[in-house]
């Protein structure tokens, strides 16, 4: 795998990568990343395809997932660690 751009975003890092004929590109927001495969001859086929794929609207579907993500982690980190808050039980 090879990274072939990062294209500036001010909310993301955004990279694209190479590898075995597709191209993959990576959002990152904090300690959050999705990733979007595209196979070869689906219509992104380059950086610039890439780039255009990147309007509002599908910023916008990503900014959500993002949120999604993040209510996860930190329910499933609220479910392992238990109520930090209660007090231990003193005889």
């Amino acid at each position: 795998m090879r990274i072939v751009a990062e294209i500036p975003h001010h909310d993301y890092k955004i990279t694209v990568f190479n590898m075995n004929n597709k191209l993959s590109i990576k959002l990152e927001s904090r300690l959050l990343e999705q990733t979007f495969k595209f196979r070869e001859g689906s219509g992104m086929d380059s950086v610039e395809d890439i780039e255009k794929l990147l309007t509002p609207a599908f910023l916008n579907e990503v900014e959500k997932s993002f949120q999604i993500m993040a209510r996860a982690r930190q329910m499933g980190i609220q479910d392992i660690s238990g109520d930090e808050n209660e007090f231990p039980v003193i005889v």
